[in-house]
């Protein structure tokens, strides 16, 4: 499997999909690919989620990272992985969940709120940190945090993010977003998440043209 990073270089926006129902996760898969994101999670306390994950795997195949948020014990990662899911990311930072998906060869994205949480994720082998909430972790957490950790550490604040919000997170050295209900609500047709995709992938864009320049 490439490395988790490789699925975030084009577009480093991790769609959380709370509350996907399967008859649906094709189209909703597929309006998010067609917008430009590689790396989609399916909370586990969404209805049926392991029946979303494997639809949107066997449709998409290595195109993309697909796998369960909201994954909260070890059993859970085998349970992803027969479905065909290959992430793992956890609303808080229990390490042995961490090193069953090392163990199975999943990527594995921990929910961390403070650095000793943060320095033991990695150590246990996860592939980045989910700085989570991130109302309660603003950007000045990011940028001491980023002065301690070692530079190829990927930090992705979750919670709260919209497109107009992700400008200060970056500049204090966030390098992606984990997006929940201001992209996707159960009750948003396609064409909605369609558009709220590209919105997000138009504003990270600019923002990328505007750090480069």
């Amino acid at each position: 499997m490439p490395p988790f990073r490789d699925y975030l270089s084009p577009l480093p926006l991790v769609a959380i999909l709370r509350g996907l129902r399967p008859e649906n996760a094709e189209a909703i898969g597929g309006a998010l690919v067609e917008a430009g994101f590689r790396v989609i999670e399916v909370p586990l306390n969404s209805p049926e989620p392991f029946a979303s994950i494997e639809r949107i795997a066997k449709a998409f195949g290595t195109e993309t990272l697909v796998g369960a948020g909201t994954a909260l014990d070890p059993p859970d990662v085998r349970r992803v992985r027969d479905a065909g899911g290959r992430l793992i990311v956890m609303p808080h930072g229990d390490t042995a969940v961490v090193e069953r998906a090392v163990e199975l060869g999943l990527a594995c994205t921990p929910g961390v709120a403070t650095p000793t949480e943060a320095f033991a994720a990695l150590k246990a082998g996860a592939s980045g940190l989910k700085m989570f909430p991130a109302e309660n972790l603003p950007t000045v957490v990011v940028k001491a945090w980023r002065a301690v950790l070692a530079p190829e550490t990927l930090l992705l604040p979750v919670g709260g993010i919209r497109p107009e919000t992700m400008a200060p997170y970056l500049e204090a050295g966030a390098d992606g977003f984990g997006l929940g209900s201001a992209l996707f609500a159960p009750s948003a047709s396609t064409s909605e998440v369609r558009d709220n995709a590209r919105r997000f992938a138009a504003a990270w864009e600019e923002l990328r043209r505007r750090k480069a320049a």
